[in-house]
């Protein structure tokens, strides 16, 4: 029988998100860590190396000398059946690439975590959402959150999708770096990780690397077979939006706290609806609300699967509005919508006449600030372009200096 959520015992703890992901990498029993410190994940695996050297934690700690190293002694360990983890950010996810592509390939379910960092050059340490963008190909499951608490959550959930039989695809929990990374909240944690590990258990019941029973692992493909083996990703990664969903339905069923791959708020009537992602979420949706008590009729959303892409459900959150804005922070560059999620979303109501308009804007590169003042003055563009009729087919680099937009 399923532990009820009245009978946790909880601890209430101050975690930034980076130790909160620690925190349940400790609850989850990860077997294996492999880790190269970067900005700004780095308090990650060093708060992991902490539970380790505390007897908290039965795991090997892997230290490599790059994060390409990291990734490959994650897949190396995955490989042999235990429960991998690993956190990277920035130049160190773009080192990870070509192991990405290894690691879903070949069927792992790892879970790592991104403190997203804008990308060099120039080299700016602050945050944005280049690097995390950069991998949508990349057949890895794709969560975005947007506080402490939710990354713990994520993470968990994160494992029970990955090592489902129907699933075993590698999973990424995304999160803003320093504005999320560094910043503390008030974070549940249960007293005791059992519970943890019972929603989540282990899956020792795959094909792995076993001496007794041999195997081969990321063979030669040729051309009679390799185009077979990737649409089995693509159906894995179908089926993963469905996982997804009961997996957050279990999860509010034991710890109370529901998750959504679209979060709405003020979205019934509103003629504007605004979507974006990650921390900034938080400023948006105050913004939002102070805008409902005039009377504004707008709506805003958060994404928090990015991959799959819940277009369905993006259409269903969305579809009522007349303009949908989308707030991407992270550029495609070279193309006319150069928002990533704008692109999505624009897809998700192709062939729709009776879609809403859909206007792309990037906001937040390399942390450029984003404040209330920021939301009411793309909110006010919005209802020009309304009254005009004329959405811009190019997307809007909000907060350029020198830009203007009329």
């Amino acid at each position: 029988m399923a532990v009820q959520k009245a009978e946790i015992k909880w601890k209430r703890l101050p975690l930034s998100t980076n130790y909160a992901v620690a925190y349940a990498v400790k609850d989850l029993d990860v077997d294996v860590v492999s880790a190269y410190p970067i900005t700004p994940q780095t308090t990650v695996v060093e708060k992991i190396a902490e539970f380790i050297a505390d007897g908290e934690l039965d795991a090997e700690m892997i230290h490599v000398e790059s994060e390409h190293s990291a990734l490959s002694a994650a897949a190396g360990a995955s490989a042999t059946g235990v429960r991998a983890f690993t956190a990277t950010a920035s130049q160190g996810l773009e080192l990870m690439h070509e192991v990405l592509h290894i690691v879903s390939g070949l069927r792992l379910p790892i879970v790592m975590t991104v403190a997203t960092r804008a990308l060099s050059a120039p080299i700016s340490i602050w945050n944005d959402y280049s690097d995390l963008m950069n991998t949508r190909d990349t057949s890895w499951i794709t969560l975005i959150v947007s506080s402490a608490q939710e990354a713990y959550d994520a993470v968990v959930e994160a494992y029970k999708v990955a090592e489902d039989p129907e699933i075993l695809l590698p999973v990424m929990v995304g999160y803003d770096g320093y504005i999320m990374s560094h910043t503390y909240e008030p974070v549940l944690v249960p007293e005791d990780p059992t519970i943890v590990r019972e929603f989540a258990p282990k899956n020792y019941d795959r094909i792995k690397l076993d001496p007794d029973r041999p195997v081969t692992f990321g063979t030669i493909a040729d051309p009679n077979w390799y185009y077979e083996f990737k649409y089995q990703q693509v159906e894995a990664m179908m089926r993963a939006l469905k996982k997804i969903e009961e997996v957050n339905e279990e999860f509010y069923k034991v710890f109370g706290r529901r998750y959504k791959h679209i979060e709405t708020c003020c979205t019934d009537d509103a003629d504007v609806i605004l979507l974006t992602y990650g921390g900034i979420y938080g400023t948006f949706l105050e913004a939002v609300r102070k805008m409902n008590s005039n009377g504004e009729k707008v709506g805003v959303a958060r994404l928090r699967t990015w991959r799959p892409f819940p277009a369905e459900d993006i259409v269903k959150a969305l579809g009522s509005a007349r303009l949908v804005v989308v707030a991407d922070r992270a550029i495609s560059y070279g193309a006319r919508i150069a928002g990533p999620v704008a692109l999505e979303v624009m897809s998700s109501f192709y062939g729709d006449p009776d879609a809403p308009q859909v206007m792309s804007v990037i906001v937040g590169i390399g942390q450029r600030r984003v404040t209330e003042k920021t939301v009411a003055e793309i909110v006010d563009y919005a209802f020009r372009v309304l009254e005009r009729g004329r959405v811009p087919r190019e997307s809007l680099y909000w907060g350029v200096r020198g830009v203007r937009y009329e």
